[in-house]
C-alpha cells in the first residue's frame, strides 16, 4: 500500500523549495460543464493565498473528444487560475489537433505563460519537470521515447518528475491494460534520475485503489479525475486534486485535497526522497 504520513506536509513545512498543484482529467459528458474543475480552481487559488504555490500542472483530457465546445467551456474556468497552468495533451485532445490544444492552452495562460509545443521541459531548481504529451492516444512512438530519454539524460544528475497522461501498462492493476504500451518505455523508467511519474487517465477513486506506489526506483502518483470517476466503478465520484511539496532537504510530500475542503486528507498523504533510497515510500 501507499505510505501514509501523519500530517499533511502542505500544512506544516516551511522549508519549501518548490510546490505545485496538479489537476486531473475533466472531459465531462454528456454536457460541457465543469463544476468540479471550477471548484478545484477556486481551492487552488485560495491555497495560493495561504502558502507558497508556484504553478499548476494538468495531466490531460480536459476537453472530451477535443471538441471546440468543450475547449471553449473550459476556458473561463482555467483562466480564473491565478497561477501559471502547464497542461499536456491526453487521448481526448488527440481527437483533434495539437494546434487546437496549444491555442487554448495559451488562452488559459494569458499573461502568465506561453506554450509552444505539446512537449516541453522546465528546470525548477531541485527537480526538472518533463511534460510529455503522448504521440497518439495515450502512447508514444520511437521518436517520443527518444525525446524523453534525451531530456531525462540531459537533466542528470538532477532528479526528474515526468508528467504523462497515462502511466505504462501494468502499473495500476485496477486497469492493467490501459496506458503506455510501447516496450521501450521500460528504458525511460530505468533512467537512474527518473524519480516520479505523474499521470491521470484512469479516473480512479482514491479511496478504493492504490494510487501512489514505488516500482523499482520510480514513484508513481495517480491524479484522479475531477468530473468523473471510472475505477473501480462509477457508483460514486469524489473530486480531488493533489499538491506536491519539495523541501530544501530533498523530501517530497504529496498531499491530496478533496474539492471544497481546505485541509489535505491524511489518509492519502505520500512521502518520498528525491535521492534514491531502499525505502518503498514513507
Amino acid at each position: 500500500m501507499f505510505a501514509a504520513c501523519a500530517t499533511p506536509a502542505s500544512e506544516t513545512h516551511s522549508d519549501v523549495a518548490l510546490r505545485f498543484a496538479v489537476l486531473g482529467d475533466a472531459e465531462p459528458k454528456p454536457l460541457a460543464e465543469f463544476p468540479n474543475m471550477s471548484n478545484a480552481v477556486a481551492d487552488v487559488n485560495a491555497l495560493a493565498t495561504r502558502k507558497r504555490l508556484d504553478f499548476v500542472v494538468g495531466v490531460g483530457d480536459i476537453a472530451h473528444k477535443g471538441t471546440l465546445l468543450q475547449y471553449e467551456a473550459a476556458t473561463p474556468v482555467l483562466q480564473a487560475l491565478t497561477l501559471p497552468f502547464f497542461p499536456i495533451m491526453g487521448n481526448e485532445e488527440f481527437n483533434e489537433t495539437e494546434e487546437r490544444f496549444l491555442e487554448f492552452a495559451n488562452r488559459w495562460n494569458e499573461g502568465k505563460a506561453t506554450l509552444t509545443s505539446r512537449r516541453y521541459v522546465q528546470d525548477r531548481g531541485p527537480v526538472v519537470m518533463i511534460y510529455a504529451s503522448p504521440d497518439f492516444s495515450r502512447d508514444f512512438n520511437d521518436e517520443g521515447i527518444d525525446w524523453m530519454l534525451a531530456q531525462i539524460r540531459a537533466a542528470s544528475p538532477k532528479p526528474v518528475f515526468l508528467i504523462v497522461h497515462g502511466a505504462q501498462t501494468g502499473v495500476y492493476p485496477e486497469n492493467a491494460e490501459k496506458g503506455i504500451a510501447h516496450p521501450r518505455f521500460a528504458e525511460v523508467a530505468a533512467q537512474p534520475n527518473l524519480t516520479a511519474v505523474i499521470s491521470g487517465d484512469l479516473h480512479m477513486d482514491m479511496d478504493r485503489v492504490e494510487h501512489s506506489k514505488r516500482i523499482g526506483g520510480v514513484h508513481y502518483l495517480h491524479i484522479p479525475g475531477l468530473e468523473r470517476t471510472k475505477i473501480p466503478d462509477e457508483t460514486r465520484h469524489i473530486p480531488m486534486f493533489r499538491v506536491f511539496t519539495v523541501t530544501g532537504s530533498g523530501d517530497v510530500y504529496v498531499d491530496t485535497y478533496r474539492v471544497g475542503l481546505a485541509t489535505a486528507l491524511n489518509e492519502h498523504a505520500y512521502r518520498f526522497a528525491l535521492a534514491p533510497t531502499d525505502e518503498p515510500g514513507r
